[in-house]
């Protein structure tokens, strides 16, 4: 296999939740191995900086969107955004999510609702959107960012994991529908990488069972999830569809 079988030259990628934490690593990953990049998300302080970033000391190009997941139009507007400002989109991250932990005997409509349609129904809808132009192409990548927490789970996860698993069926239908155009569709689940959303609800104890629960004894850190990101985006994965790839440092064989 030759190295140039993970580069992505003349590709269009978009990552949703892209400003910071995992979802700002991938994209810099993907302009580093030579694809233009469109992110979103709801802050555009955050988006601007991270644009700066993901092309720093590349010939790439990266523009950003305003896009609150939670509103199914404003997902409508950004697929209608992605597939005009290159003019295509060739390779979909659906990283964009969120975590409001709850009992199943205290969790209320609201979160229940919010949490889904974030997690779950705005990658089905923005999904939909894309697709068409892979089509048309011949040619795409569909890339869902699940979880561990979509195979396994723990107190207080419900709404998450619901749509964590959730994910990993949406991938593996979806991959029976277009795989037949040339596009493959697999997950992405990460284990404990401490970025801003696990930071904000976990305790330090639970930050250190994580750790030391993992083979490794330890955190991940953002980058180490770009590797199999372009294994998944690139040419290098053309005969993986409907998989999904835990990068969890052992967590989920202990």
């Amino acid at each position: 296999m030759s190295l140039s079988q993970f580069q992505l030259d003349g590709k269009v990628a978009l990552v949703t939740g892209g400003s910071k934490g995992l979802g700002a690593a991938m994209a810099r990953a993907l302009a580093l191995a030579g694809a233009d990049v469109l992110i979103s998300s709801r802050n555009a302080e955050q988006l601007e900086i991270a644009s700066a970033m993901i092309t720093s000391g590349t010939q790439r190009r990266c523009a950003w969107h305003v896009a609150d997941m939670a509103d199914r139009l404003a997902v409508r507007r950004l697929g209608e955004w992605a597939n005009g400002h290159f003019g295509k989109v060739d390779i979909l991250v659906n990283n964009a999510g969120t975590n409001k932990p709850q009992a199943i005997d205290s969790i209320d409509d609201e979160t229940w609702d919010s949490v889904m349609e974030i997690n779950l129904n705005s990658v089905m809808s923005l999904t939909r959107y894309i697709v068409p132009g892979m089509k048309k192409r011949g040619w795409g990548r569909v890339i869902h960012i699940s979880s561990i927490m979509g195979v396994l789970s723990k107190e207080k996860r419900n709404v998450y994991s619901a749509t964590k698993a959730g994910l990993l069926g949406l991938c593996r239908a979806s991959a029976l529908d277009l795989g037949a155009h040339g596009i493959t569709v697999n997950c992405i689940s990460p284990g404990p990488f401490l970025t801003d959303l696990p930071a904000s609800v976990l305790s330090e104890g639970e930050k250190k069972a994580f750790s030391d629960h993992t083979a490794l004894g330890r955190w991940g850190m953002p980058e180490e999830l770009t590797g199999p990101l372009l294994l998944l985006a690139s040419e290098a994965g053309r005969y993986i569809t409907g998989s999904n790839l835990l990068v969890d440092g052992g967590f989920t064989i202990r």
